[in-house]
């Protein structure tokens, strides 16, 4: 399998991992440890270092009821770095809704557009249309102020696989090639704890979609539940045993927060 990001083409046949740089004062699980610019530079860098293929960079807050940030602030925290790591020929992805920091970062060289609201908006969808971006297309159920407010699915495995199918079809009616979508069930965006145990147990079913299929449990509150861990930064180890098992399961993409540690386990797992 093969994602084509611009002139990039990721040979899926292993997995690769996704670094996460939040720069935002306000993230879930760094507390906004990379909100100044300098710090996150260094950041991406040592992820880098550590094994990821992508930097994916994100501005606004999405954890379980934020509010929505306004385009123009969103931009002024994404873009100087965007252009920075794209001058230096870094892999970059940009984790927005909106299609006005979309438009900017693909400007300024980003390769991948990773919306959390599954290109919902039809402006996302014509902007990923007239370029040649890879898309990552996630579930949500709601929006972020609400979506953990009692979520409800009669059969959420079928429910998450329909939408990620459909919101595909949409970007391919914009002009978004097959190759150039991943899709991402979304664990902990309008799900509860057995939502996301469902999913992970039917990651070897979700990848047997046409797209490549992202796993995105870095330092979810779902693998504190797990492990009874209550600290987001204290769930490096536990994460990334979990995005090795994704990855055994089929799952190509692994976004996630500590690089050095999944890179690890991921080379432990190779042998089982």
């Amino acid at each position: 399998m093969i994602w084509r990001c611009r002139n990039i083409e990721f040979d899926l046949s292993d997995a690769i991992v996704m670094g996460i740089l939040n720069l935002t004062p306000d993230s879930f699980s760094d507390g906004g440890e990379y909100f100044d610019l300098t710090k996150a530079y260094s950041h991406a860098h040592r992820m880098l270092e550590e094994g990821a293929s992508i930097i994916d960079i994100g501005g606004e807050s999405t954890r379980p009821g934020s509010n929505e940030l306004d385009e123009d602030t969103e931009l002024g925290r994404v873009l100087p770095l965007v252009k920075a790591l794209c001058e230096e020929g870094l892999v970059i992805s940009i984790d927005t809704r909106h299609p006005k920091v979309a438009a900017a970062c693909i400007d300024a060289g980003a390769a991948i557009v990773n919306d959390v609201s599954g290109y919902r908006d039809p402006r996302m969808r014509e902007v990923a249309g007239k370029s040649d971006v890879g898309c990552v297309v996630m579930h949500m159920l709601g929006e972020p102020q609400s979506m953990q407010v009692d979520p409800h699915y009669d059969d959420v495995v079928g429910e998450v696989k329909d939408y990620l199918l459909g919101q595909a079809a949409l970007l391919q009616s914009a002009g978004v090639a097959p190759d150039r979508i991943c899709i991402d069930p979304g664990p902990g965006f309008g799900k509860d704890f057995s939502h996301n145990l469902a999913l992970l147990q039917a990651t070897s079913e979700l990848a047997a979609l046409p797209y490549p299929l992202m796993a995105a449990y870095s330092r979810k509150g779902f693998i504190g539940k797990m492990t009874g861990i209550t600290e987001a930064a204290d769930r490096a180890a536990t994460s990334a045993i979990v995005a090795a098992w994704a990855a055994k399961q089929g799952a190509r993409v692994l976004r996630v927060h500590d690089v050095r540690a999944t890179v690890e386990a991921l080379k432990v797992f190779r042998y089982l």
